[in-house]
């Protein structure tokens, strides 16, 4: 299979979907891996690190999605690259659908193989390849909003841990699941007074015994979250609903419950945000006031530490894109059944030959919901 891996264009992403490594092992599979021309540097990986593993350097993109059998990538499709995907092209990447009703359509026009990411479910129920940008995410939530919190750029001007006799932030966590354990990790580790949240009484006594004293697990409802964060200082929405949109818990008339100069950190911005208010931003230009309440809703936190992002990912998508390309050899009928007989990697396929067909997308834009089943016979 020739597998094409373009260079990132997101607004700051600096992260790359294969490391030299995961490109050797491809090759001793007997694929092709074509990369583009730096692709890999604000990884930390130069052009001839890739050519050392036997990655052929292409110059452009549009190369790329020329020459290559699958796409893999980091971020969605933005706009620029929708008319490059072609029919039956295999596109492996975070894509989460069900924030942008304007990439779903691209890509039920483009007719190609769209698996994503964040749908990929183990036979436990995990999501392995969502779960360490989510570590990556849930740790950089606290230590942006920790920075944010001090008063130059416009927070309270509250130290996260305090100091003896002051005392510290107070952290409210919105979802006790892999996002929200690893911001709860960070802030207690700071010395922060923490609270998760969540519906899951089962997952919040886990949390009860495995976290440190200063952190207080809530059963979440409308009630219990006003009541949060009306003395919160830190919010960090981490509420995950796989393959759809995230449900609004905190609201716009909520916002008038909190101090002037709270933080709030919506790491499920990619499914649309937690927060009614929450909008995607950048890098670049973070954050914004509403009501004076800071929000940060950058949409690629992981991209801001490319060298640990980039390993963790290939880390995890490495075996599916192996497993991916050796069935390409199949003929395209057999090739589609096998994925679709691979409980796992039939779990990521969202759009196929202009279908939909996982329900969470669907719904969320109230289009046609087309079972595996019916797509591929």
């Amino acid at each position: 299979m020739i597998i094409g891996v373009p260079k990132e264009i997101k607004t700051n992403e600096n992260r790359i979907a294969v490391v030299p490594a995961g490109v050797e092992i491809l090759k001793q599979h007997g694929h092709t891996v074509l990369v583009e021309n730096d692709g890999g540097v604000g990884s930390g990986f130069t052009n001839g690190d890739y050519v050392n593993v036997g990655a052929e350097i292409i110059p452009t993109a549009t190369e790329i999605f020329a020459k290559a059998e699958m796409i893999m990538k980091v971020k969605e499709p933005l706009p620029q690259e929708y008319k490059l995907i072609r029919e039956n092209q295999v596109v492996f990447t975070y894509f989460h659908f069900a924030a942008s009703r304007e990439l779903t359509d691209a890509m039920v026009d483009s007719k190609a193989l769209c698996i994503a990411y964040e749908t990929v479910e183990s036979n436990n129920g995990d999501l392995p390849l969502l779960i360490p940008m989510s570590e990556v995410a849930g740790r950089m939530a606290v230590q942006e909003g920790a920075k944010y919190l001090e008063k130059f750029f416009g927070g309270r001007g509250i130290l996260l841990g305090g100091i003896p006799g002051v005392r510290p932030a107070s952290v409210v966590i919105l979802g006790g699941g892999i996002v929200g354990t690893n911001a709860a990790k960070m802030a207690a580790g700071m010395g922060a007074n923490v609270t998760i949240l969540d519906v899951n009484l089962d997952r919040l006594r886990y949390l009860d015994d495995v976290m440190a004293k200063n952190v207080t697990t809530v059963k979440s409802s409308p009630y219990t979250i006003r009541e949060a964060i009306a003395d919160a200082d830190l919010i960090v929405g981490a509420v995950l609903i796989a393959g759809a949109k995230a449900p609004n818990l905190i609201t716009r008339d909520m916002l008038k419950l909190m101090q002037p100069g709270t933080v709030i950190v919506d790491v499920a911005v990619d499914q649309g945000g937690c927060v009614e208010t929450i909008k995607p931003t950048t890098h670049e230009d973070p954050t914004y006031v509403i009501d004076g309440v800071m929000h940060y809703g950058v949409a690629n936190m992981p991209g801001a530490v490319p060298m640990t992002s980039t390993k963790g990912l290939t880390n995890a998508t490495l075996p599916y894109a192996v497993e991916i390309a050796n069935k390409f050899k199949l003929s395209g009928q057999e090739f589609l059944n096998a994925l679709k007989n691979n409980k796992e990697i039939a779990t990521g396929i969202n759009i196929i030959n202009g279908k939909i067909t996982y329900k969470g997308v669907a719904d969320a834009f109230d289009l046609p919901y087309h079972s595996l089943n019916s797509v591929i016979v």
